[in-house]
């Protein structure tokens, strides 16, 4: 039955993709887009990976979708006809496919038990993360304990796209200018359920974020279901109410102290005489230590993601806003 499934959402992927190819209308393409995503996500969930089932949906199928969205009220809904021939793209395109596929032919069966990440290390994570790091789920323990210095990249990585965003658009605020409240405003019932769903998104956010060491969850998860609270906001209730109740100027701060919130735990623990992020320095107790620095590292994560995100949707919704003026 397992098998059955994959198939057919394997199939509803391709046939998704194909159609993303031929389409020349670019809302559709993003509509399309977040339903590709979503499709992961119910992959991986059939697959029992639901924490990357569950960033795929928050990020790729949520996020993404509406930045997209953002970006074509800047660009235009219809794709420009290229006047180039497509032909030297589609030869460059199968050529490199018929070397992946190549390459595939040597790799172990896929789930086979014999497969040396099985041999090697998933036995090494799942028989000693339990008395080294003592956390039910098995997925924070390797992102925040093990790979706690990768995730720390990944950390940096996405602080580093909002320094790229603010460099190209920034976010602009003009205070003398009459800006357009949201298309929303006269819509009364969305004003009624956003106040309703608006509440219950930040505390679902924030069960995730510190649910995150007992199950599915995180700070990746969580930054991103807090920040679409407050873009749902801006866009049912107008960007400059959204302004005022979170500035753009305290999101930057906040996405530099969530990044220097977890490498201050690495620096701590330095001083405490260990490695860096060595959480059993944190406390006499090693495996408190591990609780204590996965707490704090994932609050900083959750902390850089949603004011990264946030900050993102405000310098493209805040461009649309002043070509909507003009």
């Amino acid at each position: 039955m397992s098998l059955l499934i994959d198939l057919v959402l394997l199939a509803m992927l391709a046939l998704t993709a194909l159609r993303i190819i031929f389409l020349k209308d670019l809302f559709a393409v993003v509509m399309l887009f977040g339903i590709y995503s979503f499709l992961s996500a119910l992959i991986f969930v059939n697959l029992d990976a639901v924490d990357v089932a569950f960033t795929e949906a928050a990020v790729g199928a949520g996020i993404s979708t509406v930045l997209m969205l953002v970006t074509l009220a800047l660009t235009g809904r219809n794709e420009k006809e290229c006047a180039r021939s497509s032909l030297l793209p589609l030869v460059v395109v199968c050529v490199t496919g018929a070397v992946l596929v190549y390459g595939t032919l040597d790799m172990p069966p896929f789930g086979h038990a014999d497969n040396p990440v099985h041999e090697h290390v998933a036995p090494r994570y799942i028989h000693d993360s339990p008395q080294e790091v003592g956390l039910p789920n098995m997925v924070t323990s390797v992102l925040a304990s093990y790979r706690g210095f990768d995730t720390l990249g990944e950390t940096v990585v996405v602080f580093a796209a909002l320094i790229g965003v603010l460099a190209l658009l920034g976010v602009r605020r003009e205070e003398n200018s009459p800006t357009p409240e949201s298309g929303l405003k006269s819509h009364q019932v969305l004003h009624v359920v956003a106040k309703l769903i608006i509440p219950l998104i930040i505390l679902f956010a924030l069960y995730v974020q510190f649910h995150g060491d007992f199950g599915p969850g995180g700070g990746f998860q969580a930054g991103v279901i807090a920040a679409a609270a407050f873009i749902l906001y801006a866009l049912v209730f107008g960007l400059p109410n959204a302004f005022a109740v979170v500035s753009p100027k305290f999101l930057q701060v906040m996405a530099s102290l969530g990044v220097l919130l977890y490498a201050s735990v690495g620096l701590y623990s330095m001083a405490k005489g260990g490695q860096f992020l060595d959480y059993n320095r944190l406390a006499a107790n090693p495996i408190d230590g591990q609780h204590y620095g996965i707490i704090i590292i994932e609050l900083g994560v959750g902390i850089t993601v949603f004011a990264v995100m946030l900050s993102i949707f405000y310098a493209f919704s805040s461009q649309v806003a002043r070509l909507n003026i003009r």
